[in-house]
């Protein structure tokens, strides 16, 4: 159990290179390996402990853990990312194949099939959307397999024309309701999110919603709130995503599912970070960046815009400490990025000038 659990906070400190999996892979199996000497981290910082709700179950020996949501449907992670899976009487229904789970994916898959006869072919791939972090293990189930997704997710992966992550060939607009192997999965496109294809993935016969890269259970977002495409719309989906009946919720990342009450806690902070950064740029006085630095723009501006940002994320750090992790890891990051979308997007602060 020791052990698992080391891999598994290993893992979970790993999510900061969550935009770059492959790089993550490697850190994570360098970092699991013996050690020829003990590591030096001198002049690293130190964060907040990560509390233990925010933490999943220990991971196995081949660094996955594989349960059971409701009925036949089952989640698999890696501690860093999240998928899940149907088994029904025609084969096996995955939702995202992220690469650092990888040849895992079927591993979990063959442990919950073998026990009770049930195929373990993967039938149908359904995206949530066409980043290569959730999308790129794709290709390990060859070409056999029916691949669904958003059409824009379809018009991306044939641009990044990727073998890891083939495009889907059964693609929809706004809506979609798929009956496979006697079970319904509900998909549906709300508009732009977190990127312009991300999915709400609903199965109503197992109280789920799976959302990726929207909320994560437990976490704060990762930098730039969460790589994000489309702030106003970031801001928006998980109010839509609690319009959906559910008890479980699939969020993508960081070894845990989620409950309704988690994403009332990012509607919450992200509330709180927008509350904030009102606040600070109106009590910050920029005058002093600019006598400073005179004709170099950009540097008065930064100067000026990482002041802003330290007052506004300086109490919202400070109330959800020990609730979400990593809130003194990303919060000044999420807090740039809702910034300029309340500037640029919803023209806070942005005056006419006479």
């Amino acid at each position: 159990m020791a052990a698992h659990t080391s891999r598994r906070s290993l893992l979970a400190r790993a999510a900061a290179l969550t935009a770059v999996p492959a790089i993550g892979s490697v850190v994570a199996d360098t970092a699991l390996a013996a050690p020829a000497r003990a590591a030096d981290t001198t002049g690293l910082p130190d964060f907040a402990p990560v509390p233990q709700s925010s933490l999943g179950p220990a991971l196995n020996s081949q660094g996955y853990y594989v349960g059971r949501i409701k009925r036949n449907l089952y989640w698999v992670t890696d501690g860093t990312y999240v998928s899940a899976f149907l088994t029904t009487r025609d084969g096996v229904v995955l939702l995202d194949a992220p690469p650092s789970i990888g040849h895992n994916i079927q591993r979990a898959i063959d442990d919950v099939t073998r026990p009770s006869g049930l195929s373990n072919k993967v039938t149908h791939l359904i995206y949530s959307h066409h980043h290569s972090d959730h999308a790129g293990g794709s290709g390990i189930f060859g070409r056999n397999v029916t691949r669904i997704g958003h059409s824009e997710t379809r018009r991306l992966l044939v641009r990044d024309n990727d073998p890891d992550k083939p495009a889907p060939e059964e693609t929809f607009e706004d809506h979609r309701v798929l009956h496979i192997g006697g079970e319904r999965i509900e998909l549906a496109w709300q508009g732009a999110n977190h990127t312009p294809d991300n999915i709400y993935i609903h199965l109503p016969a197992h109280d789920t919603l799976m959302l990726v890269d929207v909320a994560l259970p437990g976490w704060v977002p990762f930098a730039n709130l969460n790589i994000n495409e489309d702030i106003p719309g970031s801001l928006q989906a998980p109010a839509k995503a609690l319009k959906y009946p559910w008890t479980t919720f699939i969020g993508g990342h960081l070894g845990r599912l989620g409950t309704r009450h988690d994403l009332r806690i990012h509607i919450d902070y992200m509330d709180d970070l927008e509350t904030e950064i009102r606040t600070a740029l109106t009590m910050v006085d920029a005058t002093p960046y600019f006598v400073k630095y005179g004709n170099n723009t950009w540097a008065a501006v930064k100067t000026y815009l990482d002041e802003v940002i330290a007052v506004a994320a300086r109490p919202v750090v400070r109330k959800y400490t020990g609730v979400l992790a990593a809130a003194d890891v990303f919060t000044e990051s999420n807090a740039f990025m809702l910034m300029e979308s309340m500037r640029l997007d919803s023209g806070f602060g942005m005056t006419v000038h006479d």
